[in-house]
């Protein structure tokens, strides 16, 4: 009877232990998926960028043809991969019926978000990889609990929430903000409960990816710092800017989620493929207009400027916003981490000039912040995941306000938060609440 006993205490339990076990392998697993998935995505784009150099009419072709198949794939093989990833993975920790959680959550919606993403990035869409990167962490983590044959609902979002949670971290090489992350935008609360596996995972995801690829920092470092005397008039500029224009940016995702009114809806139902090449056709031009610049993630232009390796026309944040819009709305898969972060640091740029007192640098981070956290209205996430992209923790106070303020400002123009409103509109669509 006391063998008995000592058999289910927490620290000797070989049933517990076992799943220990396979839950570190999968967030192994999950941060080994996160680095392939990330030097994938450099070749794709780098592929595209390399082609449409050569030849400047080649997007024209590319790019139409390569949204086409992407959307058709996504509606007919891949269906529940489409768009970022995130609102999928909110949605499936609020599903009951497990059939439905499979339908987003499994690993032949992980392979075909890693390849249609891919795909998108190889046909010059407008997209990042962060957010499939949750939906394909989560996936993983699903797949393991299913395996496990976990008996509580409980775990298996808890699960879910870690999947998600590791996947930001090692996308980003962000252990600390993908703890964040899942707090404030997967799960909106802290359950002490599950707290223990989310923090685990991302722990171990980000230790396999310091492994994996060492411990660099995703944009690049800058030491950029602020006076007290130029810290606000800074931080109040980006707020108004990057808050407005994030919230305008999220708010025209929602209602084409919605879907658009009058006969312009109705062509986009009737001929959705064929709105998908016309979205193609958009992406040509204004790459063509950016000079190639506004093709991809932005992961090297956001580089170039917080290092003060490069610098872009002022035009360049206005047309990136616009490729990513077209990207998205298309409705092939791919995230709006890396672009929005890129439409940020332009913006920070643009609006150097109107604080003299301020380095570039920092204006550079500051509307980094702002326009992502204008989008995600997350503004904790905001702040940490700039700092800890940029090693800049000088800046952390400055961040944070320019965070909240954005927020703030963000919320005047798009009332609801981005992935929240289109989770609630995936649940709707699956007619489970």
């Amino acid at each position: 009877m006391r063998l008995r006993r000592m058999g289910r205490m927490p620290l000797v339990s070989p049933r517990l232990w076992w799943r220990r076990v396979v839950f570190w392998v999968g967030a192994v697993l999950v941060a080994a998926v996160a680095v392939g998935f990330a030097r994938a995505s450099d070749w794709a784009g780098g592929l595209f960028l390399h082609f449409a150099a050569l030849y400047p009419w080649l997007p024209f072709i590319i790019a139409p043809a390569g949204l086409a198949i992407a959307f058709v794939l996504t509606q007919r093989v891949f269906p529940g991969a489409q768009g970022s990833g995130i609102p999928q993975t909110i949605a499936a920790l609020h599903l009951h019926d497990p059939e439905l959680v499979d339908r987003v959550l499994s690993p032949r919606i992980a392979i075909g978000k890693v390849l249609l993403t891919l795909l998108g990035l190889a046909s010059g869409a407008s997209i990042g990889r962060e957010g499939p990167t949750v939906q394909v962490g989560a996936s993983i983590m699903h797949a393991l609990g299913k395996l496990l044959r976990l008996p509580r609902l409980e775990l298996r979002r808890a699960l879910i929430l870690a999947g998600g949670a590791a996947g930001i971290a090692a996308a980003f090489n962000t252990p600390l903000a993908g703890i964040v992350f899942a707090i404030e935008e997967l799960s909106h609360s802290f359950e002490s409960r599950t707290s223990g596996t989310v923090f685990t995972a991302v722990v171990v995801a980000g230790a396999t990816t310091l492994g994996l690829v060492g411990n660099y920092t995703y944009f690049g470092q800058t030491a950029a710092v602020l006076s007290n005397a130029d810290a606000w008039p800074a931080v109040i500029l980006c707020s108004l800017a990057g808050g407005f224009a994030g919230g305008v940016f999220s708010q025209a995702l929602i209602v084409a989620a919605r879907g658009l009114p009058g006969w312009a809806g109705r062509m986009i139902i009737r001929h959705p493929t064929g709105f998908a090449v016309l979205c193609g056709l958009l992406l040509a031009i204004i790459g063509t207009l950016s000079g190639g610049q506004t093709y991809g993630t932005g992961y090297q232009q956001a580089r170039g400027m917080v290092e003060a390796h490069s610098t872009l026309p002022a035009v360049y944040a206005a047309l990136k916003l616009a490729a990513t819009v077209v990207s998205y709305v298309s409705g092939i898969p791919g995230g709006i981490f890396a672009p929005s972060l890129s439409i940020g640091a332009a913006l920070g740029s643009v609006l150097a000039p109107l604080v003299p007192g301020a380095p570039v640098g920092a204006m550079i981070l500051l509307g980094m912040t702002a326009y992502f956290c204008g989008v995600v209205q997350a503004p904790i996430t905001s702040a940490v995941i700039v700092m800890e992209m940029t090693a800049n923790q000088s800046l952390m106070i400055p961040l944070m306000a320019t965070s909240f303020l954005s927020f703030a400002v963000s919320r005047l123009v798009c009332r609801r938060p981005l992935y929240g409103a289109l989770a609630r509109r995936f649940l709707q669509l699956q007619g489970d609440h």
